[in-house]
């Protein structure tokens, strides 16, 4: 048997309440695995003494802006064959990471892993394996199933400053986008029916009310994904929406537009092949 793939996890964490959200998400000390922790707005604070005295865990203060620069941070310091892209306040399963490091061995030929979680938005996943090129209907992503192998193309990936909390305008989606350009760049892409973690609150898209920053965000994605389709589409949104209580159906139309326009001026035909620009 070959030597064993690592993995670090890349964790972005916000303030001196995140980084004790960090201590209680560790798992216990196992070879092979690390953490790498972006902190930004750290106010000078100490690190906790279980989390400091960890020599699988570096936490690296971080004075940038926006959470996908954030999370961009903790990525770029990996430096372990698997990245897999985290969160502050998961509870992963004992088993994830092994069972991760599994998948990858595996499966030389996928480099970008998309995986499941749990959580009260009971969110819908394929019923089993499949490839995401094409991204199959009604997939969505959610930033912290992905895992990625480092020397690949999908370990050059980043998150893109113009999409996600602290965002000047699309202020979600960086996760949809993170997908959609790693399709676009022909990056081996799959998801496995595995549960890896448990994420105890809402994630922005199953909140009760859509924010018009999620609504721009909305607009923009369809109108990446769906260059021909996507005008007749945004109304049927608009009315989904409307029906589910989340927005007013020409509030909603109005603010997917705008998202929409701007994608389209911000991000070409050919944006992956050229660059994202972000």
């Amino acid at each position: 048997m070959g030597k064993r793939l690592t993995l670090q996890v890349a964790i972005p964490t916000h303030s001196p309440e995140g980084i004790r959200r960090v201590e209680r998400l560790l798992l216990a000390p196992r070879k092979g695995v690390g953490y790498v922790v972006s902190w930004q707005d750290h106010r000078g604070a100490e690190i906790p003494p279980a989390v400091g005295s960890r020599a699988d865990v570096e936490i690296l203060r971080f004075d940038g802006k926006g959470l996908s620069a954030n999370r961009n941070n903790a990525v770029e310091h990996c430096r372990a064959d698997i990245i897999l892209i985290g969160d502050d306040d998961l509870v992963y399963k004992p088993d994830a990471f092994d069972r991760i490091r599994d998948i990858f061995e595996l499966h030389p030929e996928t480099d970008y892993a998309s995986f499941r979680y749990e959580g009260p938005d009971n969110k819908p996943y394929p019923a089993g394996e499949v490839s995401l090129n094409p991204v199959p209907r009604g997939f969505y992503q959610t930033t912290f199933e992905v895992a990625l192998r480092r020397d690949s193309p999908a370990g050059e990936l980043r998150f893109c400053s113009l999409f996600g909390p602290g965002a000047p305008y699309l202020t979600a989606g960086e996760d949809e986008f993170f997908l959609l350009s790693a399709v676009k760049k022909g990056v081996r892409c799959r998801f496995f029916p595995l549960t890896i973690a448990k994420h105890p609150t809402l994630t922005s898209g199953s909140l009760p009310h859509s924010s018009a920053g999620l609504l721009r965000t909305t607009g923009a994605i369809t109108a990446l994904r769906h260059r021909v389709l996507w005008i007749p589409r945004l109304p049927l949104t608009a009315m989904r929406l409307s029906r589910a209580g989340k927005a007013g159906f020409f509030t909603a139309l109005s603010e997917m537009t705008s998202g929409a326009l701007y994608a389209l001026r911000k991000f070409p035909r050919d944006f992956a092949e050229k660059g994202s620009g972000c």
